[in-house]
């Protein structure tokens, strides 16, 4: 079975009285601990796509017909017939979020800012909880090479310092598929080479299911398949 089934997927945002499609109609199947990177130009829909599968975002209604425009499902169950708290349990174990831009909160060290995700999860699981996610944070860093930085702040950390410090906090909460969205664009070749040597060695050892999207073809040749997304439609892969 696949991990992630998308159907028919369609988005399309309003600007001002212009609806502006973004997505038309999206079919993608991803197995389970598939490396897929979703390739396109800027504006193709890559980043909406992404959204939608993490369920950050929700598709379009059919408008008269009360149906969704398209479908995701996870593991089984489609995103749809999820709750807003099982969406919000959802987006908090089942995946974890990688962005061009960390998203790190600048008062918080290294290992706070890791381990937060995993104490929001399990905020009502006691003492031996919170000292498991800490566990989990330092191994993570450890095998991102950063734990030497586990007291500082993210205005004291390069700039791939502070994606793999983003990459970890991604992953302490073990989803089962992680999701990037232009994780090396913001950091020159060399760390951007770096930071996908890391990710993949974790995926080794993890077996995590990657979807990320980039508009870098060398980026896109690390993953196990690439898909091309072209005008909201899938044209490759």
């Amino acid at each position: 079975m696949p991990l992630i089934t998308i159907t028919g997927l369609k988005k399309t945002y309003r600007l001002g009285r212009v609806d502006v499609p973004v997505l038309r109609g999206v079919d993608l199947s991803i197995a389970p601990g598939e490396w897929v990177a979703v390739l396109g130009a800027s504006g193709s829909g890559k980043s909406t796509l992404l959204h939608l599968m993490g369920g950050l975002d929700r598709p379009d209604r059919q408008r008269g017909s009360g149906g969704a425009g398209g479908e995701i499902v996870f593991e089984g169950r489609s995103l749809a017939d999820r709750s807003p708290r099982d969406l919000d349990r959802f987006r908090a174990k089942s995946v974890g979020f990688v962005f061009q831009f960390y998203h790190l909160l600048p008062e918080l060290t290294v290992l706070e800012n890791v381990g937060i995700a995993g104490m929001v999860l399990h905020r009502r699981r006691g003492r031996f909880r919170a000292e498991r996610v800490g566990d989990r944070a330092r191994a993570l860093l450890a095998a991102f090479g950063l734990e030497h930085r586990l007291a500082h702040r993210p205005a004291e950390l390069s700039g791939g310092e502070r994606q793999r410090v983003a990459i970890a906090r991604a992953l302490v909460n073990e989803p089962m598929a992680l999701l990037a969205d232009e994780p090396t664009g913001n950091l020159d070749r060399a760390t951007g080479q770096r930071i996908l040597d890391a990710v993949s060695a974790w995926r080794a050892k993890g077996g995590q299911t990657i979807v990320m999207v980039t508009h870098d073809p060398e980026v896109a040749a690390r993953a196990d398949r690439v898909v091309r997304l072209e005008d909201g439609r899938v044209v490759g892969g």
